[in-house]
């Protein structure tokens, strides 16, 4: 299926959401049943992506958006949208283990990128990603975000952020100009 094929409906999330969230970021990232797609961090961390009160923070928040996409009535994707002055920071970006490498992930990053700009007028995308995900890094790259080397710390003993299984784990800001 190419990513023409694909007509996901979008909408800002509400607090019923956010078990549905909850369970399909963690799909995504953490245990046995991420590895059914490639967007797994299960290899370098395990323990919990993220968890109910952090997703309801991000729902409530006045300055950020939950964009939550459906597609045959069901929750396949989200990401967040934070408005940081003259840019937008992008980040807990999930799509279901069992859509990945359609092209659905094209899709929601291109709708996340015209509603930062028509939303808040941001001028460029910011997020962080973890440093060793090449993968990861060169599918952003490949859609016109660009490595700026700037590094920040994994919040190592912070289990609400996953529990390590390395020691080498930082976050490179990667940028993309919107306008």
């Amino acid at each position: 299926m190419d990513s023409a094929a694909i007509t996901p409906t979008f909408r800002d999330a509400t607090e019923d959401d956010i078990d549905t969230l909850v369970a399909l970021v963690e799909s995504a990232y953490r245990g046995d049943a991420s590895r059914a797609g490639w967007t797994t961090e299960a290899d370098i961390l395990e323990g919990q992506r993220t968890d109910p009160e952090g997703v309801r923070d991000v729902v409530k928040s006045p300055d950020s958006r939950l964009l939550t996409v459906e597609q045959d009535g069901r929750v396949v994707a989200c990401c967040h949208l934070e408005h940081r002055g003259d840019h937008a920071y992008f980040g807990m970006f999930a799509v279901s283990p069992a859509v990945q490498g359609a092209g659905l992930g094209k899709v929601v990053l291109a709708e996340a990128e015209r509603a930062a700009r028509e939303t808040w007028g941001a001028r460029a995308m910011h997020m962080t990603v973890i440093s060793v995900r090449n993968d990861l890094i060169a599918w952003y790259e490949r859609r016109g975000y660009r490595r700026t080397g700037e590094m920040s710390p994994f919040p190592y003993g912070d289990e609400r952020f996953g529990v390590p299984l390395r020691d080498d784990l930082r976050f490179e800001l990667l940028v993309k100009e919107l306008v």
